[in-house]
């Protein structure tokens, strides 16, 4: 992680301060009003600690580059196949085959940095008007079957499976019908 932040032109100075924050780390559990004996963290960035997304976010943008230097498939009709927002990543692809590539190429290149992909929250949608795509199809990714889903949401837009937009229109009435009448209610 420390040849990352000098890699994005981190000074040496402020990188050593940071080993310095996550060197002989310990940590403990409570449960109800017991705490468990102090144990040293080995591993992994610490939840709660202000540094841990700022350097999450070198190491994941750091996979992301590497992956993006072939670019091979990375592009669809001009557009980023990679949408990234915090710790969500969606990749996009012109064929089934071609995302899930990107997707195994992503995980290799995150694993080089110490992260993990959580399988059992990987799912996969394939969009088309044809009502019928993706229905085939299977992705096995990192010795896992993904899950295939119908809609999901991405920064609060719902995209389906059929590449509908009548779904995330009705969605945004209803917000709006919602809201309105909170609104009245107010008054």
């Amino acid at each position: 992680m420390y040849n990352i932040l000098i890699e994005f032109g981190i000074p040496v100075k402020l990188v050593r301060l940071v080993k310095m924050c996550l060197t002989e780390r310990y940590s403990r559990t409570g449960l109800g009003k017991n705490l468990s004996d102090m144990f040293l963290i080995r591993n992994g960035l610490k939840q709660g600690d202000g540094l841990s997304p700022l350097l999450f976010n070198f190491d994941l943008e750091y996979a992301i580059r590497r992956v993006q230097v072939n670019q091979d498939g990375l592009k669809l009709n001009g557009t980023r196949q990679l949408l990234v927002y915090a710790d969500d990543v969606s990749v996009l692809g012109g064929s089934v085959h071609a995302t899930k590539e990107n997707t195994e190429a992503l995980i290799v290149a995150s694993k080089d940095n110490g992260l993990e992909v959580n399988t059992d929250k990987t799912k996969y949608m394939a969009m088309s008007r044809d009502q019928n795509a993706g229905c085939s199809h299977s992705m096995k990714i990192d010795n896992r079957y993904s899950g295939m889903v119908e809609r999901f949401k991405y920064l609060g837009t719902t995209l389906t499976h059929q590449n509908s937009v009548q779904e995330e229109i009705k969605s945004r009435l209803k917000s709006f019908v919602f809201q309105f009448a909170i609104q009245k209610f107010k008054d």
